[in-house]
């Protein structure tokens, strides 16, 4: 147990040195005096005892050295030393360390921040077990699309594959759901999932035993009536009761026992965003029978069997798959449904364009960090050259070179250690000021808070920092000459060509990095300004959004219409400054709720969206008609039903594609058992998802003709609604009385998403906004870091040939030559950083095409305006220098040291 014994004396020499100490000398005092009383019982003289004693002992001074060293913790006390010393050095020149500080936290910073956002929502695994192997199943034509799966198709999966160890299915319970509590209904994400989804995922409930294995079938399931809550429901409405089990709750107006409570960071869907959740078993209805549009329905999930690959999976799969479709007795269908496509669950979360956009700024984020990277080293290069004499004296007095290196990497440490520490604030402040724009993007939160994995890739940065910008300066100043650097009457002396040379480089290197952060910024905005100029075909200006999430429930056997709709459309119009209100079932670009359907015209197949809408809609949009006539007053429930549809829509199926005049009159599908919808208008085209994509084929309904009677009644009312107003008064004003309507309408609806349509419209911008925004950030900083370093180099060299400008000017130099000698130096590093820039601005545009638009990635206007743009900064930061190279008085110079 020696070991334990020094381990016990190092943590005593540690934390109680001080009186470890006087404890070893006592020790030492006590040996010594023990031999000098044998040496006096032997008879010598005292003198002579003592003497004889030490000569025998040896050296105290030097045994209490060597003792401590060997129980020291010797380098941890020399790494402390060496921060103190650089912490002091540091106190002396509080400029040049707020400047390395500054520049350091801004690329640390932009980089934590960046690599949180990526490391969240693309390297962290799922809270599944083994999640690699969970892969998701989506049936197709072979076309990106894909549509949900009837149960019959699962069923042969299971029984015929042996890829995997299981397969589970899965499907949103229908509409808009609502727990419902004593005063208001809370909505929540509730949904449908088979009794071995859990054991597909891995992952049981914390409390209770969740749902009983039973396979599907059509017989009543044991597991009905039950439910599993998620543990953020269990904790906000029913206080983490440790005796929820068995408890009965409502959803819907229909009553579940709850079974059990998940883990914390558990999550299903994966993309589920602070919502809520519950998990109710699927119960196998008529619908499941055929293979039709009603049992179209399911998400699938497999897990791959150990050592099957996912290719050999996907091919077992689609040969079961082409004996499916042939039992598809519907010809669209049996097309529909022809492949399967097979990928790893994580890839269907988050999508390949939202992964290329996270990486791309995560680059743009690393190359940011490097430029100031290589701006502390330059900034260092310049710091060793004034300190040639002190390190020369330092080796001299018998410092080894290793020694000299470890204290300038001790240093390089504290200045970014502490760098590290603003970079980890700037990066969570980033992530707070743009969580609106991450939300819009991405399909899981960002976090607020740095975590473990955050800081610990925060110390590999910060020590990746230290070691790039350190290195090169510390080499160079420990292999310059000793004798030379002691011998110099100046700091002027000992700084060679080569070393302005390196210098240069670095700064070149700067520059061409800064450059293609520009160019590629310059890229997005353009972007953003062709986008813009894009007509809507709605106005946005003065428009209040409101997104109304509909319980349902409370309107069984009514007449939605006409117990809540209007009536809030009438206390709305009646608000003081409303000039027109109207409700629909998504607002342009608004995402809320978009219903694709396949429908048929004279027996004809068509795909359309379906929106519902009120009439007063056109007044708050101002869209304009192309051909006939809106919705107006006289649309109601008795009258003959209508429907309009767009440009988009006639330029695909009118009878004459090039008159949409053609289209009115035409027939489509039924609000009413018998009775047909004719076409009476036809839409200006708008955009529906997002600015950059083409209109397409949409089809509108008036909301005064639907009832419950109606087709797609429940999916269109029931589910959702935009309730979107016109007014002339401050959003300020206006939202509180918006809310209060909307609590005495229903009062699950005063926790409705407000916002404006202009809102709404920069949130269609998505990934290139986000990658604008940061890119401007990145750019902006990349460029006042670029300016900075190629200043602090020519002010430096100005600094360094103070006696060789006052020659030049003795000689009869005039004080213009000066001034361009100094400038064509930073012109100089300018071309070569340009030209560099380019080239990598040319090379990495493809990482950045797919988020283009009206422009391409090799834009030659875009290039050359941001050269330019460098360039005349980079020379207005020159002429500082310069300025102050050509006023030097030549008998100061003559006279500097």
């Amino acid at each position: 147990m020696r070991w334990l014994s020094i381990f016990t004396i190092r943590l005593r020499m540690l934390f109680g040195r001080h009186s470890a100490s006087l404890r070893l000398d006592d020790e030492l005092q006590f040996h010594l005096d023990c031999q000098i009383a044998e040496n006096l019982a032997a008879g010598m003289s005292p003198d002579e005892a003592r003497y004889t004693a030490l000569c025998t002992f040896g050296n105290p001074a030097l045994l209490r050295d060597q003792t401590r060293a060997s129980w020291s913790w010797n380098r941890l006390e020399r790494l402390i030393r060496d921060l103190r010393f650089a912490l002091r050095a540091l106190r002396r020149s509080p400029g040049f360390a707020i400047s390395i500080i500054g520049i350091m936290a801004l690329g640390i910073g932009a980089s934590a921040a960046m690599f949180t956002v990526v490391d969240h929502v693309l390297l962290r695994p799922f809270p599944y077990r083994d999640a690699g192997r969970l892969v998701v199943f989506e049936e197709s034509d072979g076309s990106p699309g894909d549509w949900h799966t009837p149960w019959l198709d699962i069923e042969q999966w299971k029984a015929q594959s042996r890829s995997f160890s299981d397969i589970a299915f899965s499907a949103a319970l229908t509409g808009r759901n609502y727990l419902e509590g004593a005063n208001a209904a809370q909505e929540i994400q509730a949904e449908r999932v088979s009794s071995n989804l859990f054991t597909v995922l891995g992952v049981q409930p914390e409390l209770g035993h969740g749902f009983s294995r039973t396979p599907p079938s059509f017989a009543p399931d044991k597991n009905a009536g039950t439910l599993i809550l998620s543990d953020t429901l269990w904790r906000e409405v029913f206080n983490a009761d440790p005796n929820i089990l068995g408890k009965t709750v409502k959803i819907n107006d229909a009553s579940y026992t709850v079974a059990g409570v998940m883990p914390a960071s558990f999550r299903y869907p994966a993309d589920t965003l602070n919502v809520p959740q519950v998990w109710v078993p699927v119960e196998l209805s008529d619908d499941d029978r055929v293979r039709g549009f009603k049992g179209m329905q399911y998400t699938v999930l497999g897990r791959l069997r150990n050592g099957v690959s996912l290719s050999n999976a996907a091919a077992e799969i689609n040969l079961i798959q082409k004996r499916n479709a042939a039992l598809y007795t519907d010809e669209v269908l049996r097309h529909d449904h022809t492949h399967v496509r097979v990928r790893h669950y994580i890839d269907s979360v988050v999508r390949g364009d939202v992964q290329k956009a996270l990486l791309a700024l995560l680059a743009a984020s690393g190359v940011l960090w490097l430029i100031a990277s290589l701006n502390v080293t330059n900034l260092l290069l310049a710091r060793n050259m004034t300190r040639q004499r002190e390190i020369a004296t330092r080796v001299a007095l018998g410092a080894t070179r290793s020694r000299v290196a470890l204290q300038m990497f001790a240093e390089g440490f504290l200045l970014n250690g502490v760098a590290a520490l603003l970079g980890i604030g700037l990066a969570i402040g980033s992530v707070k000021i743009l969580a609106h724009e991450l939300m819009q993007l991405l399909p899981l939160p960002a976090p607020a808070m740095p975590d473990s994995r955050i800081l610990l890739a925060l110390l590999g940065l910060t020590i990746l920092s230290t070691l790039i910008s350190t290195a090169w300066p510390a080499y160079l100043a420990v292999r310059t000459p000793v004798e030379p650097a002691l011998r110099q009457g100046g700091l002027q002396a000992g700084t060679s060509k080569r070393q302005h040379r390196i210098r240069g480089a670095l700064v070149a290197i700067e520059i061409a990095l800064s450059l293609t952060l520009l160019i590629t910024c310059g890229l997005l905005l353009r972007s953003i300004y062709s986008l813009r100029q894009i007509p809507l075909g709605f106005r946005t200006d003065h428009i209040i959004v409101a997104n109304l999430s509909i319980p349902s429930f409370r309107y069984a056997n009514q007449n939605m219409t006409r117990v809540l709709y209007e009536p809030l459309l009438d206390r709305v119009q009646h608000l003081h400054g409303v000039q027109s209100a109207g409700l629909i079932s998504s607002v342009p670009l608004g995402h809320h709720f978009l219903l694709h359907m396949e429908l048929y015209m004279e027996g004809h197949p068509l795909v359309a969206f379906m929106k519902a809408t009120t009439p007063g809609m056109q007044r708050v949009l101002g869209f304009q008609m192309a051909a006939g006539r809106y919705f107006n007053s006289g649309d109601v429930a008795g009258s003959q039903p209508v429907i309009v549809v767009n440009e988009a829509f006639a330029r695909r199926f009118a009878p004459d594609k090039h008159d949409p005049r053609s289209l009115l009159g035409e027939k489509l599908l039924s609000l009413r058992k018998d009775v047909p919808m004719i076409i009476v208008g036809v839409l200006a085209d708008e955009h529906q998802k997002t600015i950059s994509d083409p209109s397409e084929p949409e089809i509108e309904v008036a909301i005064p003709q639907f009832g419950p009677s109606a087709n797609l009644y429940q999916v269109l009312e029931g589910i959702g609604m935009d309730l979107a107003v016109r007014t002339d008064r401050p959003t300020s004003e206006i939202i509180p009385e918006l809310r209060s309507i909307l609590r005495q309408a229903s009062p699950e609806l005063q926790n409705a998403t407000i916002t404006t349509m202009n809102q709404v419209v920069e949130d269609s911008y998505g990934s290139q906004r986000l990658a604008a925004h940061l890119l401007e950030i990145f750019g902006g900083s990349a460029l006042v870091l670029c300016i900075a370093g190629l200043y602090g180099l020519l002010a430096y060299l100005v600094s360094q040939r103070t006696r060789e400008l006052g020659v030049r000017i003795a000689l009869g130099a005039s004080r213009g030559t000066l001034l361009w000698m100094v400038l064509r130096q930073a012109a100089l590093m300018l071309v070569c950083g340009a030209a560099v820039g380019v080239g990598l601005a040319f090379a990495s545009g493809k990482l950045v095409s797919r988020f283009l638009y009206g422009v391409s990635y090799h834009d030659s206007w875009t290039m050359a305006t941001a050269a330019v743009l460098l360039f005349a900064c980079g020379l207005l930061a020159a002429y500082l220098p310069a300025r102050r190279a050509a006023n030097v008085d030549p008998m100061q110079a003559l006279r500097a040291e």
